[in-house]
């Protein structure tokens, strides 16, 4: 299996749990892949259509986004939120293995997806295959736990089921200057840039930024719903500690990094 498949719960709140934060980098992403007026552009792992939308926007009615995700429910949700759009179109694929042809897009965009592959280089061989000569892809990626918004809480659920230690750690090691661009200069990109951007994000009250997890959205809830009562108690509280309640309004500090390179 390549990337997270979400189940119908996990993608159905996934975008009332992430879609603010998610939508404060995508900018950034679509900057960096140089998005622009008429461009044919590939979004890989889409989700809900967040990026995909952000894109439609940028390239206009010359344009057309194709948006993909490797689970059937995440391509439902894309499809509700882009059905208006005649220049969009939402295919479920494989990142790793991508159906579409040499060479037939301007621009791709991976926001907060490469670090759920199996096999990122091979995810990046892919992009670099579809993009016509002279196109630039662009991926966002997790840094570290204690910067990150949701995927923190993977690392604390590993505290408590070890076997689940190698997956959340694959969620960070994407997440440092010389790998991410030794990753795209590896996949043939050239003209490669990383850079990294940070985000403080004001929550209200730990329940609010807790319930998404609590309520199975998300990779952290599809995780976090698995456990038995006794260990999500003690996730709860590790993350309660880990995020610093004190029974008022929290503050997030999120930090994404962004690579890019052209074909």
């Amino acid at each position: 299996m390549a990337q997270l498949m979400y189940d119908a719960t996990a993608a159905a709140g996934y975008e009332r749990g992430f879609a603010r934060i998610s939508s404060h980098f995508i900018p950034f992403l679509l900057s960096a892949a140089g998005v622009s007026v008429g461009h044919r552009v590939l979004d890989v792992a889409t989700g809900t259509g967040l990026a995909a939308e952000a894109a439609l926007a940028l390239v206009g009615p010359t344009g057309h986004v194709t948006a993909t995700d490797i689970s059937p429910q995440m391509a439902v949700r894309a499809r509700e939120r882009l059905k208006a759009a005649p220049n969009a179109t939402i295919q479920i694929e494989d990142g790793q293995a991508l159906g579409l042809p040499d060479g037939s897009f301007d621009a791709v965009i991976c926001s907060l997806g490469l670090m759920f592959f199996p096999d990122p280089a091979r995810g990046l061989s892919q992009f670099r295959r579809v993009l016509r000569n002279g196109g630039r892809a662009a991926v966002s990626v997790n840094t570290v736990p204690e910067r990150s918004y949701s995927t923190r809480v993977h690392p604390i659920i590993a505290r408590y089921v070890p076997s689940l230690a190698a997956d959340a750690a694959r969620l960070f090691a994407l997440g440092n200057e010389q790998k991410l661009g030794a990753l795209l200069a590896a996949a043939g990109f050239r003209d490669v840039k990383i850079t990294t951007e940070k985000h403080c994000l004001g929550v209200g009250s730990f329940y609010e930024y807790f319930e998404h997890v609590e309520r199975g959205w998300g990779s952290p809830g599809q995780a976090f719903v698995s456990l038995t009562p006794d260990t999500q108690r003690a996730v709860r509280e590790d993350v309660r500690h880990d995020v610093g309640d004190t029974g008022g309004p929290i503050q997030i500090e999120v930090e994404v990094m962004f690579g890019s390179g052209r074909k």
